[in-house]
Parts: C-alpha cells; structure tokens; sequence
C-alpha cells in the first residue's frame, strides 16, 4: 500500500498512523507518477484537484483553467490528499468510507 501525500499533512498523518503497513511518498519532493495522476483522474475526476488549498488560491484564473492532469504534475501539493494505491484499487481522501474500506481487517 502507497500513501501519496505530504509528511507534514495532519490528514496524511492521521491516515498513515492507523495504516502501519502504508508507505508514504512525499508528492512535494518526489511527485505522483504520470500514469497513475491519469488513472485516479479517470476514477475521482476533477476531486483530484485540492480547489480549497492554498496553492489553488494563489494561482490564476489562466493557470486554474489549465488541464488538472498539468496543475497536477506542476503543481503536486494541488492534489487532495492522501492518495492511497492499493492492490484493490485507488482511494481519495481519508473520510470514512475510505477507512472503512481500508480498516475492515
């Protein structure tokens, strides 16, 4: 299990204590893989996109209208967070519907 994230997100910390097995990829230092930016884009659409984030807020309209896939890899830190790649597939966010799917063992 992969947790694309922040190390200093509190969400991504919450997520990672209660999943011991995950490891963490810190998308500001080491990004998010083409591949896999396309395929939770695919699955989640524009949910990919963290439109509340400071990063969101200080970009221009010119920029905001650009395609997510590009703000993604520009911009890692836009994206919600955490991403969690597991062998079943992807998750967004750490809301209940995720832990529960995650912590049902």
């Amino acid at each position: 299990m992969i947790l694309y994230g922040l190390k200093n997100c509190d969400t991504c910390r919450k997520a990672l204590k209660q999943l011991p097995d995950a490891g963490l990829v810190d998308v500001r230092s080491e990004g998010v893989p083409t591949e896999l930016l396309a395929e939770a884009l695919a699955q989640f659409g524009d949910q990919v996109v963290n439109t509340r984030s400071t990063t969101w807020r200080g970009l221009s309209e010119e920029e905001r209208a650009g395609a997510p896939i590009d703000l993604l890899q520009q911009h890692p830190t836009l994206m919600k967070r955490p991403l969690i790649q597991t062998a079943d597939g992807l998750f967004l966010g750490w809301d209940k519907a995720t832990q529960a799917a995650l912590l049902k063992g």
